[in-house]
């Protein structure tokens, strides 16, 4: 069985659950811990990130 690799990196990851709140939690309980909302507001702003990285990229 093949494992997937992630596009986000571990510290990636790390410092959107630090910008959106949920790092205590993170640290405590690990990726099991937080909330599917937590989850998903991370996927949220990662794809803003990215689109404003790629905006920025296009007007040069």
């Amino acid at each position: 069985m093949s494992r997937r690799r992630g596009i986000m990196s571990e510290e990636f990851k790390y410092e959107l659950a630090k910008d959106l709140g949920f790092y205590d939690t993170l640290q405590k309980e690990g990726w099991g811990g937080i909330t599917t909302r937590d989850a998903g507001n991370m996927v949220k702003r990662a794809i803003q990130l990215a689109e404003q990285a790629l905006a920025q990229q296009n007007m040069r």
